[in-house]
């Protein structure tokens, strides 16, 4: 389509030549420009591909992650004496667990761009003014251009595939609308579900071909899409596609749009299984043959030798916060750095006492999720028999075998001990040990104190302050120091990693062959990484439902969990929560924490509930807001709001 009209964009002017891709992807565009100068040479539409990516860089705050704040993975507190995320409206994701969302003004509004939500419809109009005008600039070579193209189409599968999540059926927008388009072409109408899903699949079909396999040069273009991205991506979105909440959902089946079409399939359909099954496939041989592989630390040299329990926790720990450079397990991370260490941070020195804004450490884990990891024999606690699950709340005293875990002669509970690596790689709580910030002697590790208003991790006021006891430390490099002086390592969020895809396809493979030996050996990739042993050993020498992996439901409940402990705290569990149709039961215990304000261990290990959930049927997709429908009578609102 022509355009000879002017449109106000988003553009970077900047004076002289930009060195780096990479510093394109940190920055959002500004100032104003027509559609022909911002596309009469190569520098000029450069800019605009990075205008293309810029909605997708600020979607990186966790705050403003939909999945990331309504799993119950985390909690914050709503009765802070002062805002500790800048201002009260950046907790507002946290809240939505109390029951608080509404369709006059919705939180996380994607669809508009209010709320902590990004405008993601305006940023899919980018991408179509892109791609109708990349053909103008004459010194844009072919390769180039098409790499360029490929880019933006996967940009806009995966603006599109943001909004079916949260949404459901979406709007298409297949191309922008002429200038003068009339009313009845602005009111643009829902599209069923399946809809959705194949034109999104189609977009990345097309631009997969002309991606790089990997990023060639990272001090270039780290950020940037290539073809691994593309085909995983693919893989969780037919996925998602197969998965119970979009696949013969039965609480949708009156869903319809004012024409009376059916938005979501009326019956579940086996052969979705099928295709996400073999696009998991396809992503795994794609990464696999790219050298890809799961993470393990190596020890620069200016650290001491590291036990090999600790060695386990580091290889957990660093998956997450290593150098992107380094990992050879992240297939995608934003360029945007995590910004919200501060908050998975307990106090551990007198010197983070006196400066204890610089780690208010308000990211609460309630007590569910601690319990929700396996004990040291790789098995849920309440199925191992050699587990006093009845008696895990009991005080004991810390063992010197745990002494790279916990404080060897501290009081605990027996909740906290021989639990597998995962569980001390990924959290901090009361007697545990932590390895960093400043102190990497494994044998004087520094250890979280938090009992009582006296203790260094304890309540000192109302403000920087952990609810619950638990820390989600996973986020927290290492190498970050945090005391009368704050230096943070900073590190950049993995939105996929090899081991969610392993557990990806293991998911599918069960879904459509149900157990079998290469479901089995993805599921035990990642186990071993996590010092644990395989799924048939564990199950069958240390559960009592020894036959719980044979079966496709069992397993199924395998990998679920199995999931939830791998990618905890990283922004991917609330989808998967939804798209399993699993979230009203995971929320509908109330969320826990211990008696904080107590200093003797016997009062301090005692529950006290933090929240009760409120989660129905209707928050398993977010409320359009109820002025658009005013505006367009041909949208229709989501089910039970």
């Amino acid at each position: 389509m022509k355009l000879n009209y002017k449109i106000i964009i988003l553009i970077a002017i900047v004076s002289g030549m930009v060195q780096s891709c990479k510093k394109y992807l940190d920055v959002t565009p500004d100032n104003v420009a027509t559609i022909d100068y911002a596309f009469r040479n190569r520098n000029e539409a450069e800019n605009y591909l990075f205008t293309c990516y810029s909605t997708l860089q600020n979607m990186v705050p966790s705050n403003n992650d939909a999945a990331f704040t309504t799993s119950g993975e985390i909690y914050f507190p709503n009765t802070l004496t002062e805002a500790t995320l800048g201002n009260r409206e950046a907790e507002q994701g946290f809240h939505l667990i109390r029951g608080v969302q509404n369709t006059d003004n919705p939180s996380l509004n994607y669809w508009d761009g209010e709320q902590l939500g990004q405008p993601i419809f305006k940023a899919i109009r980018r991408c179509n003014i892109f791609l109708e005008n990349i053909s103008k600039p004459k010194d844009l070579p072919q390769f180039e251009r098409n790499r360029w193209i490929a880019e933006v189409k996967f940009l806009k599968a995966y603006y599109h595939f943001y909004l079916l999540r949260m949404y459901g059926p979406i709007p298409l927008i297949k191309d922008n609308l002429a200038i003068d388009a009339g009313t009845e072409e602005v009111r643009v109408k829902r599209e069923p579900v399946d809809a959705c899903f194949q034109y999104i699949t189609s977009l990345l079909d097309e631009a997969t071909p002309d991606l790089p396999r990997t990023i060639q040069d990272p001090a270039q273009s780290l950020g940037r899409i290539t073809q691994l991205i593309s085909l995983t991506l693919k893989a969780e979105i037919l996925t998602t596609q197969a998965s119970p909440l979009f696949n013969g959902n039965r609480d949708y089946a009156s869903f319809k749009d004012k024409d009376g079409v059916n938005l979501f399939p009326a019956a579940f359909q086996a052969e979705k299984w099928s295709k996400a099954m073999l696009a998991c496939q396809e992503a795994v041989k794609a990464c696999e043959q790219s050298n890809m592989s799961l993470y393990h630390f190596v020890s620069p040299g200016n650290l001491p030798t590291i036990p090999a329990p600790l060695k386990t926790v580091m290889d957990i720990r660093q998956s997450i916060t290593e150098n992107l450079e380094k990992n050879s397990e992240v297939i995608w991370a934003l360029n945007s750095t995590f910004n919200l260490q501060s908050m998975a941070m307990p106090r551990l020195t007198a010197a983070m006492v006196q400066n204890m804004g610089g780690a208010p450490g308000n990211f609460a884990v309630p007590i569910g999720m601690a319990e929700l990891f396996y004990s040291k024999n790789g098995v849920p606690i309440n199925e191992d028999p050699n587990y006093d699950y009845r008696g895990r709340y009991a005080v004991a005293t810390v063992a010197a075998d745990h002494k790279y875990y916990m404080k060897s002669g501290y009081q605990t509970i027996k909740m906290h001990m021989d639990r597998e690596p995962r569980f001390y790689a990924d959290l901090s709580f009361d007697g545990s040990c932590f390895f960093g910030n400043g102190q990497t002697d494994p044998e004087n590790m520094l250890f979280v104190q938090a009992r009582g208003a006296t203790s260094i991790a304890g309540p000192k006021d109302n403000i920087r302050v952990n609810v619950s006891g638990y820390w989600p430390s996973k986020l927290v490099n290492y190498q970050s120091v945090f005391g009368t002086e704050v230096t943070q390592a900073r590190f950049k969020l993995p939105l996929m990693r090899l081991a969610g895809l392993y557990l990806l396809y293991a998911e599918t493979l069960n879904e459509v062959n149900g157990p079998s030996a290469e479901a089995y050996s993805y599921i035990d990739k990642v186990r071993a990484r996590a010092g644990l042993k395989g799924v048939q050993e564990s199950w069958s020498l240390y559960s009592s439902n020894p036959g719980k992996a044979a079966s496709k439901d069992g397993l199924r409940a395998i990998i679920q969990q199995e999931r939830r402990i791998e990618l905890c705290f990283e922004g991917r569990i609330g989808w998967d929560l939804r798209r399993w149709k699993i979230i009203q039961d995971v929320l509908s215990k109330p969320l826990q924490g211990w008696n904080i304000q107590d200093a003797t261990p016997e009062g301090y290990y005692r529950q006290r509930n933090l929240v009760i959930p409120s989660f129905g049927l209707k928050d398993y997709l977010w409320p359009i807001k109820y002025n658009d429908l005013i505006v367009n009578p041909n949208l229709v609102q989501n089910p039970y709001w």
